[in-house]
């Protein structure tokens, strides 16, 4: 039984999922860094908040940790590089908090248009200023949005039932869904010069990182009010206070701070400055949402292989695995095929499907091939960090599916490009759906199981060689299980491979006794 650990508070109803669906769970909180060092070999999931950081050292102590959760959409406390490169899928879950988010945003923008909180604190010190709280309309108001994603998108429709117009700077937003959400696409610059109220919503990238810097924030429009409630770091905050100071910006309200807890900012005290300690996702419904999902998805993960979320394997719904596992299955055969023959020449690899695979989702079969491929270089390599090491080894992976009729009902090849730019590849498919079959060999037809020890035989084709390879393995006390042959001509004399299933490892004294035959060109043990 899958065994995780909760170790941030998190609400009660995700343990009773995991627990629903099969998956033991431990609720241990406030650990310190050692404490958690301590204990984390004993589990295969690690659920979270933004208290635990998962670096490292934790991740190596992690011998059995296949999943990290994050209950929320923030991940800069878990070091997903050292995480991809140990085979650990990292979730998060982007959808929980987004309403909350988006009308916190709403919200502080209301508190800028209306200095609130100064006439808040004014009034109850009982000076009754009236006439000093001149506030401004939203109605007609342009609000500019840095970022029209998940919770922009959320933020526009709002703001567009305000009557407001709301005009965005994404480059991953298309014209076709600008008019769908009925905003105008911009360039940043546009935006800056246009935007009465300026909102982010981005993530920290490098891209992103101080987008509203000194240099941008004097192209605003005189008078704008800028409200930040996604990251950390996506405003120069020395130039954000100067531009306060000045009166160019006329308001801004921060919910998120270059370094947190922000128990000291130089904005602090600044007029027309609003700051919330990091409450975007901070209402009853949103710690519900983002609990529930996280338990779902770390259980779907860890009971039916369904990957969802995910920031460093491609997503692979609980409905999608048991479709795609035998093809995924075929594809770390092939991968570990070519990767045991020729693993230490190659460039590049393309994977291409035929038939039925072709209308498949490629990417956890890519996953799949590299994994097999590259276990020839790490023996703890699996679908998460195979593209990492792939990626780490300079190789150039390509993707190609075929629309077209075959001999097969579906196929799945992969190449193989060479250090001397040749190439060479191998074709499977799947026999009644479901049993992985080799079918092509480097260009020589040949059906086989791949599974267990085998043996790999290169020959000149010609009578007597099976019965003298035969002869060799029996004496040595090698037990034949099955045997697989193909050529690459019609007639003897040509080249011949030879697939051979054993019942154990072939010792080294046994593997050059059948290298020295007559005719044998190539010999290799392969595991699968």
């Amino acid at each position: 039984m899958p065994k995780v650990l909760i170790s941030d508070k998190m609400d009660p109803k995700a343990a009773e999922i995991f627990r629903a669906r099969g998956v033991e769970v431990d609720e241990i909180t406030g650990k310190t860094k050692e404490e958690l060092i301590a204990i984390i070999d004993q589990y295969d999931g690690l659920a979270i908040r933004s208290a635990t950081k998962v670096t490292r050292e934790i991740l190596d102590a992690a011998t059995n940790l296949k999943v990290v959760g994050r209950a929320g959409i923030g991940v800069d406390n878990v070091d997903i590089p050292a995480a991809s490169a140990k085979g650990v899928v990292v979730m998060n879950t982007p959808f929980g908090n987004s309403i909350t988010t988006a009308e916190h945003a709403i919200a502080l923008m209301f508190a800028l248009a209306r200095q609130l909180p100064e006439a808040d604190a004014s009034t109850q010190a009982g000076k009754w200023e009236k006439n000093r709280f001149m506030g401004v309309e939203l109605t007609n108001k342009t609000l500019g949005l840095i970022g029209a994603g998940n919770i922009g998108s959320i933020v526009a429709d709002r703001a567009l039932g305000l009557k407001m117009k709301v005009v965005a700077y994404d480059p991953f937003l298309t014209p076709e869904r600008a008019v769908e959400m009925g905003i105008e696409k911009v360039a940043l610059d546009d935006l800056l010069a246009r935007a009465d109220f300026i909102t982010l919503h981005t993530p920290l990238t490098d891209q992103t990182r101080n987008i509203l810097s000194a240099e941008n924030l004097a192209k605003t429009k005189q008078g704008v009010r800028i409200i930040n409630c996604a990251r950390g770091g996506l405003i120069d905050e020395a130039a954000l206070k100067a531009a306060l100071d000045s009166g160019h910006v006329a308001g801004a309200a921060l919910d998120v701070f270059v370094e947190e807890p922000a128990n000291a900012s130089p904005l602090f005290g600044t007029p027309n400055f609003i700051s919330t300690p990091h409450l975007g996702a901070s209402t009853s419904e949103a710690q519900v949402n983002v609990a529930i999902q996280v338990a779902e998805q770390m259980a779907d993960y860890l009971v039916s292989g369904g990957i969802t979320n995910a920031l460093n394997v491609p997503s692979l719904s609980a409905e999608e695995a048991p479709k795609l596992r035998p093809y995924m299955a075929l594809a770390e055969k092939l991968g570990g095929l070519v990767g045991q023959l020729e693993g230490d020449h190659i460039r590049g690899v393309s994977i291409e499907t035929e038939g039925a695979a072709a209308e498949l989702n490629a990417k956890p079969i890519i996953a799949a091939v590299l994994a097999g491929l590259m276990r020839v270089y790490s023996d703890t390599v699996n679908m998460v960090n195979a593209p990492f090491l792939a990626k780490e080894r300079g190789l150039d992976v390509r993707e190609v599916r075929h629309d077209r009729e075959a001999d097969y009902h579906t196929l799945l090849r992969v190449t193989i490009k060479l250090e001397d730019g040749s190439e060479r590849s191998v074709a499977g498919t799947l026999f009644s759906n479901s049993e992985p079959r080799l079918v092509e060999l480097f260009g020589i037809k040949i059906e086989a199981d791949l599974d267990g020890e085998m043996l790999y035989v290169v020959n000149q084709d010609a009578p007597g060689f099976i019965g003298r390879i035969g002869s060799t393995l029996g004496e040595a006390g090698v037990n034949i299980a099955t045997f697989h042959l193909g050529r690459r001509s019609h007639g003897p004399g040509g080249e011949a491979a030879l697939l051979l299933s054993v019942d154990g490892p072939v010792p080294e004294p046994v593997l050059w006794n059948v290298c020295n035959l007559p005719g044998v060109n190539k010999v290799k043990a392969l595991k699968f």
